[in-house]
């Protein structure tokens, strides 16, 4: 397992210091649904720009994953850790004191860029520092902290929101950022192990600059198409990512030829499980970051609930999410990867149609309690369907490209976080443009997203008809995940 030159041992602190590190983030992924109402009164942001806070901060990420990936393999994951963390604390402060749209747009795109630095070297820390065990252990508290985060930052987004601690309003949700910031840089140094590859592996300039200007080409007409009226210049953008799609394979095609190491490596492009796992990527997540988008707009500015009450209203999704994610190992030891995949989807389905007929029958008044049921079997079933991504997507990677693979689908994964705001705040804003009416347009962003999660489960049962039977390691293959 360990691949770097001389590995020490990352003891239970340095672990910490890591996930606090990995909260951070996370957390500011979900913090910022609970203070967009507050954010588009102080800067009289539009629905659209709005989609673009939140969907900039996933593609900066999604860009640079791979480069800090690299970056900590070869210039030490500690000191990019920290350079990450320090970014973020820089980046979290300039969102903080903005003083208009796109000052903080920019502000949240350095946030998702200091994002890619720090959270690779914590997979990879771990990874190499930890066995047996320790190591399963580890990675039961990476893999279970994404619940934790997400009810973190609703309900904290929401406290210090409403709180207006010194008159901060929405500003605090991101400075709250900078003592968590300034701790980790002060006790890292000393409690986790520095670490680097043996083998220096080059930057795929090429194609992070093709797949960035194709996720632009996709977000860019998606955010603002109902402001611009679905105008020529969107359909030229949109339509502009389907070349740029085959060029890109062209160049990471050469690129593998060459012996170099391609962002996107094409002989893992081949294998059908990792094509699977990449639609699961853009299906699922651009569903789950557009749901949370949605939502909490709607049930702000639509509701007109308090930042408290609409970060409460998630806490339910949040706490059955981290629980399910406890119990999924056994399940999918139990039925298999994809059987759990189905049955992930399925819960999900139906605590979305639970949540639309719940939304029809209560509005205008929702709340945390009328909200529970469904939005507790959406958090049961979506922690299924995670579980499941990493574990289909690199089931047939052999072992030395595990890193590789690893980093493509969480590359794949972080855009379709950036871009699922943009998508279905699109058909939210373009139905709230039609009828006026914030319940029609969250139902029809609800149902869009029914609609994408169908396709999913359908290709998950014709998916299922050609899987092979579960062996014991397939069904526990986080040894590979981060190889």
């Amino acid at each position: 397992m360990n691949n770097g030159v001389s590995q020490p041992v990352l003891r239970q602190a340095g672990l910490i210091v890591l996930l606090a590190g990995q909260l951070l983030p996370q957390i500011d992924f979900s913090i910022v649904n609970v203070a967009l109402d507050a954010i588009s009164h102080s800067l009289n942001a539009t629905e659209t720009e709005l989609e673009l806070m939140v969907a900039v901060y996933g593609v900066a990420f999604a860009v640079f994953l791979a480069i800090g990936a690299r970056l900590g393999d070869n210039l030490g994951r500690l000191k990019l850790f920290q350079a990450g963390v320090a970014l973020f604390g820089v980046a979290s402060l300039l969102c903080g004191v903005a003083n208009s749209v796109w000052f903080l747009l920019a502000a949240r795109a350095l946030q998702g860029g200091a994002a890619a630095l720090l959270v690779p070297q914590i997979l990879a820390t771990i990874h190499v520092s930890l066995s047996g065990r320790n190591h399963s252990r580890a990675l039961g508290f990476y893999g279970a902290i994404g619940g934790l985060a997400f009810i973190v930052g609703q309900v904290l987004g929401g406290f210090l929101v409403s709180a207006n601690i010194a008159g901060m309003g929405w500003r605090s949700v991101f400075l709250i950022n900078l003592p968590v910031c300034l701790g980790i840089l002060l006790v890292s140094h000393r409690w986790v192990p520095e670490t680097r590859s043996q083998h220096a592996a080059s930057i795929d300039r090429p194609g992070t600059i093709l797949l960035s200007l194709v996720i632009l080409c996709v977000l860019v007409p998606l955010a603002l198409g109902p402001s611009l009226h679905w105008s020529l210049l969107c359909i030229t953008l949109l339509s502009a990512a389907i070349p740029l799609l085959g060029l890109l394979w062209k160049v990471e095609l050469r690129q593998e030829q060459r012996g170099a190491a391609p962002l996107l490596p094409p002989s893992l492009l081949r294998l059908p499980s990792v094509r699977f796992g990449l639609l699961i990527a853009i299906l699922f997540f651009s569903c789950w970051s557009g749901f949370m988008f949605v939502l909490a707009l709607a049930l702000q500015a639509g509701a007109h609930l308090t930042p408290v009450h609409s970060g409460n209203a998630f806490i339910a999704l949040g706490a059955s999410y981290f629980v399910s994610s406890l119990l999924s190992s056994r399940v999918v030891a139990r039925v298999g990867r994809t059987a759990t995949l189905i049955l992930g989807c399925a819960i999900q389905m139906c605590g979305l149609l639970g949540l639309i007929l719940t939304l029809r029958g209560v509005w205008p008044h929702p709340g945390m309690l009328n909200l529970v049921p469904a939005t507790v079997l959406m958090g049961f079933g979506q922690a299924f369907i995670v579980s499941c991504f990493f574990r289909i997507g690199l089931s047939d990677v052999p072992a030395p490209q595990a890193g590789a693979g690893s980093a493509m689908l969480t590359t794949v994964q972080q855009a379709s976080f950036g871009i699922g705001s943009a998508l279905l705040g699109a058909v939210f804003a373009q139905t709230l443009h039609h009828t006026g009416q914030y319940l029609d347009a969250a139902l029809a962003a609800l149902l869009a997203e029914f609609c994408l999660m169908m396709i999913l489960l359908a290709s998950a049962v014709a998916f299922h008809k050609r899987w092979q039977p579960v062996t014991a390691f397939q069904a526990h293959p986080q040894s590979v995940v981060a190889e």
